[in-house]
Formats: C-alpha cells, structure tokens, sequence
C-alpha cells in the first residue's frame, strides 16, 4: 500500500474539521483549553506479532483514549503516526481504526506515514476538552482508593493469546481494553487524584501514593475479578497477586474521601495515609510485597 493509498482511505474516516480534509502539513485546531496524551505501541512490546491488525488499531486508540477518560475529558481527535509495510496488514488495521474511532466518537485531525523497517511502532496522540483534569498528585490522607471494573482479565488474556487455552472474553480484554470514558467525566469534579491502570494495580497505586506524598494500603481480598478470572485464574492471594501486577486493565484507579461513595459503579481496594510506600493486607493481615509491582519499561544493557 503506498502513503497516497493510505491516506486517502484515512480520508474515508471521521474527520476532525482541524484536518482540512488531510491535505495540508498541519492541523488547526480552535478547541481550548486542551488536554494532550501520547502513546505508543510496540511489536513484541505491547502486542503480538500475530495480534489481528484490527485489534492493534482498537487497542492504539483506546489506550490514548483512557488517558482522557483519567482527566474526565471529552475527545476532540486524534493524530496517527504510522509505518507503512504490508497492504494487507495496512488494509485490516485501518478497518479497525475505522471501527475504534466510530465507537469512541473519536475524529481524525492528522498525522504522519513513513517506511516501515523492523517491528512495527505506532504512535497515536489524542486530544481531549472540557477536562476537570484531576492529577495522580491530589490524594490526601484518609482519602479510600477505588477501581473502577474489575483486574486481571487483560493479563490472563494475554497468557491465551500466546497460544493457551482460556476464554474468548479474557483473551478480548487483552486485545481489545474499553477506555472508561463516561465513568471518567462523572468522576472527574469529584476525585482527589484519578489515573488509568495500565501497568499493573500495585504499581500504579504506588505511584499515585508517591506523588501525594502518601503511604497506600492495598487489600487484596477487596480486588474485584471478573467471573471469567476467577474460573479461569483461581481467587487465592497468588492470583490476585498476578491480577494486580498484570497491567492493561486500563481501568480508573481514583482517590475520594472516606465515607464517599462514588458516582459510578466502583470497588473499594485501599486507603491512603500519612507515610510513604506501599502495604499489602489479605483478609486484614500484612502480606509480604511482590518483588515485582507491575510492568516497567527498562533500557537493556
């Protein structure tokens, strides 16, 4: 597929009015103020090589997606950076970008194509407006933490997706996240500080706690798991352990006050106090710390 190909399928997308009709170096946008998050996935990082193209595109939005949703944004657009390759890897991935930006009511404003050489790296930037923004740096002590969903299901899934056997809805949460979009802007006014899950429970609760300059007690018996979880991965402290330091939940970890409940459905999992570090309970008993959090990118040599 050459670079005119591709975007002049992009132009058969949602498109924002700032593109102008992609035909110009630059977007112009009027929106302010503007919330901007980035991410970027990586072949054999953040997906599979043999992942559908399809879901590839859902995961690439929706993960930039819940970065809005933790700022209680609505999305104005997103621009794709993206590596030209293979025509039928390039044609599927655009009917999932396609699908991803009709369900999220996303539009395209631009981007940019290049030459692909080894693993795929595609980046994404999306754009949010009429965000209370809450920051992970708010959360005070006494303040409960709560999760949105349930964890675990996108770790379990990412076991079946390598080639175990397991659920179809487990392997899906891996692929395919839902960004909380609308749970987010209810709960945006209202939270001391608020982020996604996307690394892994523990560790970013851990950062939550550190950017308060707080201690957080984490309860492991509180951790909500889906159905599928627990048939398939078991519900004993080592389980849930693997659920809270899997990642890719991409659910919304938030701080309220004590005795507050929350506007949206929502699970209790801690609490926050005078401190610093992170402690872990099950049925109210201290349980040594994992000697890993969750997932940290990490340079090799």
């Amino acid at each position: 597929m050459t670079e005119a190909e591709f975007i002049a399928a992009l132009r058969r997308m949602p498109l924002h009015p700032g593109a102008r009709g992609l035909v110009d170096d630059s977007a112009v946008l009027t929106a302010a103020p503007l919330v901007v998050t980035t991410d970027t996935l990586v072949e054999g990082v953040h997906f599979l090589p043999h992942d559908p193209p399809a879901d590839v595109a859902w995961k690439l939005v929706a993960t930039n997606l819940s970065d809005l949703a933790a700022k209680g944004a609505l999305v104005e657009g997103v621009m794709l950076n993206y590596p030209l390759g293979d025509t039928a890897w390039d044609r599927a991935f655009l009917d999932g970008l396609a699908t991803v930006l009709a369900r999220f009511h996303a539009r395209l404003i631009g981007g940019d194509t290049v030459s692909r050489r080894g693993p795929r790296t595609l980046t994404l930037t999306a754009f949010g407006r009429d965000a209370p923004a809450p920051s992970r740096d708010g959360a005070r002590a006494g303040d409960a933490l709560w999760v949105t969903g349930t964890i675990g299901d996108a770790g379990l899934g990412l076991a079946i997706a390598q080639g175990g056997h397991g659920p179809v809805a487990l392997r899906d949460a891996y692929r395919r996240p839902f960004p909380r979009l609308t749970e987010g802007r209810a709960l945006g006014p209202v939270v001391h500080a608020m982020m996604d899950v996307s690394d892994g429970l523990l560790i970013d609760a851990g950062r939550m706690a550190r950017a308060s300059g707080l201690a957080v007690t984490i309860a492991l018996d509180a951790i909500p798991l889906s159905d599928d979880a627990r048939a398939f991965g078991g519900t004993d402290r080592a389980a849930r352990l693997t659920a809270a330091t899997a990642g890719d939940d991409y659910e919304l970890l938030f701080a309220l006050p004590s005795g507050i409940m929350p506007p949206v459905a929502a699970t209790r999992v801690g609490r926050f106090s005078a401190g610093d570090g992170l402690t872990l309970t099950d049925a109210g008993q201290p349980v040594a710390l994992p000697a890993r959090w969750g997932y940290e990118h990490r340079s090799e040599g």
